[in-house]
């Protein structure tokens, strides 16, 4: 069956009034029809969270159990090859072509656990037939999906090993690899140089902001753990290139688990806040935290709340979050 939501684009005029020259949220699709570059030499190995990959030749059948990659897939015109989907696509983060595309593919599960995960089985995966399965979902491995004849590619920020601080260049370097898997390196080299102007566009913009400290965080509903996110996720350049200092970049971890007092010690002057799904009140979760009325983000209300994707992994919905936070908070200049 097709997706029966429809993924309505937001129009963004983002930066419309602090910069000039900000490209839309989503990459105009190339022609999918056409062969690769031939640039690309197989077969093709790639490590991928310390796995060895190897493509005998460019994907035709792709199953995308998340989000984020179909923007990338998307700009290299590729997106024709994915199969089937599986999980939220949430509307906010398409265009208006782009989530006619993604409409029309066939939709495996949108079931999604208390913790906001995809809960789908390999049988249900593998009976698509793929070569490639972007995503791994709880219940699913590598190997038990390589021996039903499909490669795994997970976002290098998932990495059970983790991974070292984040910047712009790892989504820059996603990009680079994805355009070798496919084929289609000018593409990705076309889709790199526009999102490259469009940071610069926002670094120049906000080069000489006063300083201003900000939080990016993930509250749990019905009132579970707070997490932040520090120097190895994709919210530590984006503070950065809006002009922000992280309150957390003493923090290697990715994303942890973090105190109402600690949040309240270091008082960022603004508060991003991620979901998933529903957004559910995720202001409200913070504000109901014992002494959250002492932090002078949700005083002075200078709160954004945005879905999860916007920050990461890095893709390019990540600059499309970088945009969103300057329209927010503007400038500083």
């Amino acid at each position: 069956m097709s997706r029966s939501t429809r993924f309505l684009a937001p129009i963004l005029g983002i930066l419309a009034l602090a910069l000039t020259g900000c490209a839309a949220p989503v990459t105009a699709a190339h022609d999918s029809t056409r062969a690769g570059d031939g640039t690309t030499t197989y077969p093709l190995t790639i490590e991928n969270c310390g796995e060895t990959v190897t493509f005998d030749q460019a994907p035709e059948r792709i199953v995308l159990l998340e989000s984020a990659p179909a923007t990338i897939l998307d700009g290299l015109g590729v997106l024709d090859r994915v199969v089937s989907l599986a999980g939220p696509f949430p509307d906010e983060y398409y265009d208006s072509g782009l989530a006619g595309r993604i409409d029309a593919i066939d939709t495996l599960s949108d079931r999604i656990d208390a913790a906001g995960h995809l809960t789908i089985s390999a049988e249900v995966v593998l009976a698509q037939e793929p070569d490639l399965v972007l995503g791994l979902p709880d219940g699913l491995t590598r190997t038990g999906l390589l021996d039903g004849g499909s490669n795994t590619l997970v976002q290098p920020v998932y990495c059970p090993t983790g991974v070292e601080d984040t910047s712009f260049d790892s989504l820059y370097e996603q990009i680079e690899i994805y355009g070798q898997i496919f084929d289609r390196n000018d593409e990705a080299q076309e889709l790199v140089a526009d999102l490259k102007a469009r940071v610069t566009d926002v670094e120049s913009a906000t080069a000489n902001a006063p300083e201003r400290t900000a939080a990016v965080l993930y509250p749990s509903a019905g009132g579970g753990p707070l997490y932040a996110y520090g120097r190895a996720s994709m919210s530590q350049p984006q503070l950065e290139a809006a002009g922000f200092t992280n309150v957390f970049d003493d923090t290697p971890e990715r994303v942890f688990e973090v105190s109402i007092e600690e949040l309240i010690d270091r008082d960022p002057d603004v508060l991003i806040l991620l979901y998933q799904g529903d957004d559910g009140g995720v202001e409200d979760e913070v504000r109901t935290l014992p002494g959250s009325d002492a932090l002078r983000a949700l005083t002075e209300s200078n709160v954004l709340v945005q879905l999860f994707n916007f920050t990461e992994p890095p893709s390019p919905l990540s600059v499309v979050g970088l945009e969103r936070i300057v329209e927010r908070f503007g400038t500083g200049s």
